[in-house]
């Protein structure tokens, strides 16, 4: 596949993923479409996963379409490319980009390559910096972890480009035209304008600072990993920064937001609790942490609300 060759040096397959089988988020847009031709020209073999969120009378075609695709590209490698389609239920209203994307992992295999380019790490910093999501929220689609993302250093032209020279017409969802969604607006009203202000293009640069923001939240988490939360001793006496971060992380992984980050308030109450200007304080759902003998623990079923020093 001649087509490959301008991007196949800049992406970031893993040479082995469970048993040699790469799970591939596949819409049938072009992004998703050139991961998994290019994870079939890196010599992977893939499982193409596509989800249909209902949110179409004709979402169905959608299903269909890529699993053709997958039919077109196991002939074309003579490699053996498996079709797994899922079905969810979004109801239309309110964030409905946020709850088709927690459906969506909802439903695909734990470990799962995207079609994310370096647009889309650029939308996704500009989204979560106007909500003010901190440095953690610049550090955005990492290629680590359960979700792989191997064509980020790859532009959204690229790949439209790539299936125009290999003759596939992508899907168009809809959905990528309504500006009533926000990530449609940074795409064509914000990147727009900063590139007119900047004179240049600003997506390399956006990546580049998530980049850099990755490997400092890298060095934070490593440091803040050295401190004992439950320790209201240690807590107290480590540098600010690094204190509520290690309490971020206690009450990611055992509080009551199932694997998700607290908000920060809520770290800012537990940090007042572990340095003694409160003994315990409401974390939300019934939860609260308590300090006893220097020791902050989780409890569950209490009464909420602060109960100051």
């Amino acid at each position: 596949m001649s087509a490959a060759a301008p991007v196949l040096g800049r992406v970031s397959f893993p040479t082995r993923n469970n048993g040699g089988l790469l799970a591939c988020a596949v819409s049938g847009g072009a992004d998703s479409l050139v991961l998994a031709m290019l994870a079939v020209a890196s010599g992977l073999t893939i499982e193409i996963h596509h989800v249909d969120h209902g949110l179409r009378p004709d979402s169905e075609a959608d299903a269909m379409f890529v699993e053709e695709f997958g039919r077109k590209l196991a002939a074309s490698f003579e490699r053996r490319v498996a079709f797994v389609g899922h079905r969810v239920h979004v109801s239309a209203g309110p964030n409905v980009e946020a709850r088709a994307r927690s459906a969506r992992f909802g439903a695909l295999p734990r470990v799962v390559a995207t079609g994310h380019t370096a647009d889309d790490v650029a939308e996704t910093l500009l989204i979560n910096l106007v909500r003010g999501s901190g440095l953690d929220g610049l550090a955005v689609l990492r290629n680590d972890g359960d979700r792989l993302h191997p064509i980020r250093s790859v532009r959204r032209a690229e790949t439209l480009r790539f299936c125009g020279d290999v003759g596939i017409e992508p899907f168009n969802d809809p959905m990528n035209e309504d500006r009533s969604l926000q990530r449609v607006r940074m795409r064509t009203e914000v990147l727009p304008l900063l590139e007119s202000v900047a004179n240049r293009d600003v997506v390399p640069l956006l990546v580049r600072m998530g980049d850099v923001a990755s490997s400092d939240v890298d060095l934070l988490e490593d440091l803040a990993g050295r401190i004992d939360a439950t320790s209201a001793k240690a807590v107290a006496e480590a540098p600010t920064p690094l204190a509520k971060r290690a309490l971020r992380r206690w009450l990611r992984d055992f509080g009551p937001g199932g694997g998700y980050a607290p908000s920060l308030a809520v770290v800012d109450r537990v940090y007042q609790v572990a340095i003694g200007d409160a003994v315990a304080t409401d974390i939300g759902n019934g939860w609260r942490v308590a300090r006893t003998a220097q020791k902050l623990r989780l409890e569950s079923g209490v009464a909420t609300g602060d109960v100051p020093r």
